[in-house]
């Protein structure tokens, strides 16, 4: 198996320290997730901006969370939807949201579902969503700039999602509690 480095401020390339020194003051560690990234700067970097921007895309909280979670069970990372639940609770968000995310069952409003919806559509037919379906995630309150910040959540995830898959990120300790594994790897 391939062995990808774990970087800490200290082994990082330079470029990437910085980003690792935040992390460790805002979590109380550095995740495993930038440790395996800061090995590439750009990477590292280009994850830290894509995610401020969909951040400030217009979603609100739930609907990030919909976007993350719905890309992050659909591409089975058992690294990000752990992260991503905890995200979730740090930003109050109904836990049976996360829930219904993780286990693929309904959510409780019908615009979410829309959201979720559109999203797996985009990222199973790799963009190429049908008229009707386009129709019916506007129908649901959302926008086309809503359709074009699911582009920009699935770019993040690419980013997170492919990482892990890689480097087999372990589930970081912070993160344990809300430990998942695909359905078909429970199995």
């Amino acid at each position: 198996m391939t062995n990808f480095t774990m970087h800490d401020e200290t082994t990082a390339p330079e470029a990437s320290r910085d980003l690792l020194e935040n992390a460790k003051k805002a979590y109380g560690a550095i995740p495993g997730l930038y440790a395996v990234m800061a090995e590439a700067p750009e990477l590292l970097k280009s994850y830290h901006a894509v995610h401020a921007q969909f951040v400030d895309s217009g979603f609100t909280a739930e609907e990030l969370t919909v976007v993350w979670q719905a890309i992050n069970v659909e591409n089975g990372c058992g690294y990000c939807v752990p992260a991503h639940t905890a995200f979730a609770k740090s930003m109050k968000v109904d836990d049976a949201i996360s829930k219904a995310l993780r286990d693929q069952t309904p959510l409780p409003t019908a615009r979410l579902e829309a959201l979720r919806d559109f999203t797996l559509t985009l990222v199973r037919e790799r963009g190429h969503v049908s008229e009707q379906d386009m129709q019916a995630f506007l129908a649901a309150g959302f926008s086309t700039r809503n359709m074009l910040g699911v582009i920009l959540g699935y770019a993040q995830k690419v980013m997170s999602n492919y990482t892990n898959h890689l480097a087999h990120t372990p589930v970081d300790k912070m993160f344990q509690p809300f430990a998942w594994q695909p359905a078909q790897a429970a199995e």
